[in-house]
């Protein structure tokens, strides 16, 4: 393709950093756009354009303005590009060097740098990859700096995110402040609300777009917040954007710092750092959903409910285990035939009958179960209390107490004894370091003694976890209790209540005795595990003791 000279245009180009604008560094873009067509005037450049990015790192060159100008270049259609002054162009120096060592000479571009007094067509002076080094140093020390002052801000348990998750906006008198977007939290609330109930996140999406409710992008257009373009297919909910609200902590009213990082500051792609090294600050912000149903909702996510091909979920998916080998039981469900005979069965059977067996249980005697172990243990709860209590605790047992208590005992003996060594191991260098003991002989007891270090640092997170879990089941038990109150009539399980209350359920293999057919169920209870039963007779007696009080009561008011 021919060009003439006289289509070619001389690309006249801006940049200005949000860290420039800032620090005062180039001016504005007003600034160098009179600068750069003042030089194009004066020395005569053809067909001046002007070209700006507003906003963007030099660090990056995936820039809207210069791609267009490369575009054009690859064209043929650019003759000069001028700049005010080098590190417009870029402050990475490979790219830099890239672009003026081989890809100007290929596309036959003229550049110049009007402050730096460069110009290809005079030569590039050996002094431009210095300047090139220069100028990545600068962004590398900006990007340092800005690195610290964030880290600053998000230890301060100051929000980093530059804009609210969806259902918050910031608070007029305080932009470090979130308050509660009222309009956009009904959204959330019926999020979390469809999780419970049993949807995963493709069907809550699905669901949000048939009821019409706007994306969090078309919301944020909607009220003026600037943001990404909204999608062509209005309410177009995906299950990454439901998913994304649902991992949310920030919903319970925390501000959740340092979720991400980058690897160097030339690379603007961000990654997921472990959760241990997140930073939360928790209560700093109006919580939009109450702990207990974020908790409930990341319990049932980790399970995944996944629906059968039918689209049906059971709101015990994810709940049974297999007491032989401990696989969780697939839900199986057809259009060929009614719920009424849907069943549970052993994954691992199912991969390999050879493993396990079937281990096949109804989901209806499953729900009639759980239905009847949940009746009769919110009753003995909300009339028994301090009964239930009590023996919960019993069967926590003495025996487990004592050894907790020596284990308590252990873990102080194991930290004062990894603090003695190190007193020791200091004292062998001093005696080694005056020739008290020899070389070999402090390079033996030494080892001897980091190696008994180690084996009791190794041991002391066991410790810590099972006292923990012993404090846990105390504080579980006194939830558990709380929660039981306050169900006050139940006739049937949702989805709510079943993982609200239960924890795992384990069934046993079917056995068979005089034609009939047995099978052991456990029933975990969140926070308590298996809870010991009144017998029926005991039932009885506490019904009928229960009955007497309330008739007594009854009587005194009259």
């Amino acid at each position: 393709m021919n060009i003439k000279q006289s289509d070619r245009i001389t690309a006249l180009y801006a940049r200005l950093s949000r860290d420039d604008d800032k620090d005062g560094v180039s001016g504005s873009i007003q600034n160098q756009k009179a600068i750069l067509e003042k030089y194009a005037k004066d020395n005569k450049l053809p067909n001046p354009r002007f070209f700006f990015d507003d906003g963007f790192s030099g660090v990056t060159f995936a820039r809207p303005a210069f791609m267009e100008i490369m575009e054009l270049a690859e064209q043929g259609l650019v003759a000069n590009l001028v700049v005010k002054d080098h590190s417009r162009l870029g402050r990475n120096r490979l790219v830099v060097g890239q672009l003026l060592e081989e890809d100007f000479i290929r596309l036959d571009v003229r550049y110049i740098a009007i402050m730096d007094n460069i110009d290809t067509a005079k030569g590039i002076s050996d002094i431009v990859p210095m300047q090139d080094l220069f100028n990545e140093w600068h962004a590398k020390n900006t990007s340092d700096k800005v690195r610290k002052v964030m880290q600053s801000k998000g230890m301060s348990g100051k929000p980093l995110t530059t804009n609210p998750p969806f259902g918050y906006m910031k608070s007029p008198e305080n932009k470090d402040v979130w308050i509660i977007d009222e309009s956009a939290a009904k959204v959330v609330r019926k999020i979390f609300d469809l999780c419970v109930s049993g949807l995963g996140p493709t069907q809550i999406a699905k669901r949000l777009k048939a009821d019409e409710i706007m994306t969090p992008t078309e919301y944020w257009n909607s009220i003026g917040r600037k943001c990404s373009k909204p999608p062509e297919k209005p309410f177009n909910w995906c299950a990454d954007t439901v998913s994304n609200i649902l991992d949310k902590q920030e919903y319970c009213g925390d501000t959740v710092n340092f979720r991400t990082t980058s690897k160097s500051f030339k690379l603007k792609k961000r990654f997921e750092r472990p959760q241990e090294e997140w930073q939360v600050f928790e209560n700093t912000h109006p919580a939009i959903i109450d702990r207990e149903t974020f908790a409930l909702v990341q319990e049932l996510r980790q399970h995944r409910r996944r629906p059968t091909k039918s689209g049906i979920v059971s709101m015990f998916s994810g709940l049974l285990y297999c007491a032989d080998c401990g696989e969780k039981l697939y839900y199986s469900v057809t259009n060929n035939y009614s719920r009424e005979q849907a069943y549970f069965f052993c994954s691992a059977y199912r991969k390999n009958s050879d493993v396990c067996s079937a281990h096949y249980i109804r989901e209806k005697v499953i729900e009639n179960l759980v239905l009847d172990s949940l009746q009769r243990v919110l009753w003995y709860v909300q009339s028994y209390e301090k009964l239930f209590a009590q023996r919960q605790m019993e069967d926590f047992g003495e025996k487990r107490k004592k050894e907790l208590s020596q284990k308590r005992r252990e873990l102080e003996k194991s930290k004062r004894r990894i603090s003695e060594i190190d007193g020791i191991i200091q004292k062998l260098y001093e005696d080694n370091a005056t020739g008290k003991i020899s070389d070999e002989r402090f390079a033996t007891m030494a080892m001897s003694l980091e190696d008994e270090q180690s084996k009791l640092r190794a041991s002391i997170p066991q410790m810590e976890s099972e006292l923990e879990t012993a404090v846990s089941q105390t504080e579980g038990l006194q939830k558990f209790i709380d929660k039981a109150k306050k169900v006050t009539q139940l006739t049937e399980l949702t989805p709510e209540i079943v993982h609200e209350f239960i924890q795992k359920i384990v069934v046993g293999k079917p056995e068979y005795k005089n034609g009939k057919r047995y099978q052991s169920v456990e029933i975990h209870y969140n926070g308590v595990g298996i809870i010991r039963e009144p017998s029926p007779e005991e039932m009885e007696e506490y019904f009928q003791e229960h009955i007497q009080k309330k008739a007594a009561r009854t009587a005194k008011t009259a």
